[in-house]
């Protein structure tokens, strides 16, 4: 019985040697190419994409990552001959059946689509500056003459006929009018409130030292 099977075992070990054979032969015929051995084509496109007027074949492709996904990229190569371009990776799926799967589902437009990236990759943007403000602050607002409080008389042209003059008049004013004679020519800083509380003739001063100020100096 033994004699009649050793014929059989024979036979096996050389069918077992010539696949470990073949395992190698493919190992090696991967390494020399520089292609991952474990990269297949998914789907082959029978229908050419024409991008810039060059018609090119399309294969889905795919191989597996380091932690077991797998990922997925188009090649395509022009029909007349020439160097074959590949896309970016176009896909991360979980398994090769998934993998497959939306190899199959691949349309025409999007290889289209998938093509014209790959001739034409995206340039990244740069990003600007950003922009640094030129003032700590607004400008001004700009002074509604109309809004202000109108004036019982201009100390500016009473001044140029006599301070004595000027004092005169202004001493006969009530609080009030002085405020809003500060206020119409601009005299003071101060607030309405802060000026109303002060005696008229502080007031007075206030005004005689302003128009005897030239305009320049008190800005």
């Amino acid at each position: 019985m033994v004699a009649f099977l050793q014929p059989l075992f024979s036979q096996w070990r050389g069918i077992e040697e010539v696949l470990q054979l073949a395992r190698l032969a493919e190992i090696l015929g991967c390494r020399k190419s520089g292609r991952p051995g474990l990269a297949e084509v998914l789907v082959q496109f029978t229908e050419p994409i024409v991008a810039d007027g060059v018609a090119y074949r399309a294969n889905a492709c795919g191989a597996p990552t380091s932690d077991g996904l797998w990922q997925g990229w188009i090649e395509f190569t022009p029909t007349s001959g020439g160097p074959s371009v590949r896309s970016r990776r176009e896909t991360t799926q979980p398994n090769r059946v998934d993998a497959v799967y939306w190899a199959t589902g691949l349309t025409p437009i999007y290889l289209e689509g998938a093509l014209q990236r790959t001739l034409r990759p995206r340039v990244p943007v740069t990003r600007p500056a950003e922009p640094i403000a030129a003032f700590d602050s607004p400008a001004a607002d700009a002074i509604d003459q109309a809004a202000l409080p109108e004036a019982i008389l201009d100390p500016f042209s009473v001044y140029r006929k006599g301070e004595a003059l000027l004092r005169r008049q202004l001493s006969a004013l009530a609080g009030w009018h002085l405020v809003n004679i500060i206020r119409h020519y601009g005299l003071s800083d101060e607030s309405s409130d802060r000026l109303s509380a002060r005696e008229p003739a502080q007031l007075v001063e206030m005004i005689i030292d302003a128009v005897r100020t030239p305009q320049s100096a008190r800005r």
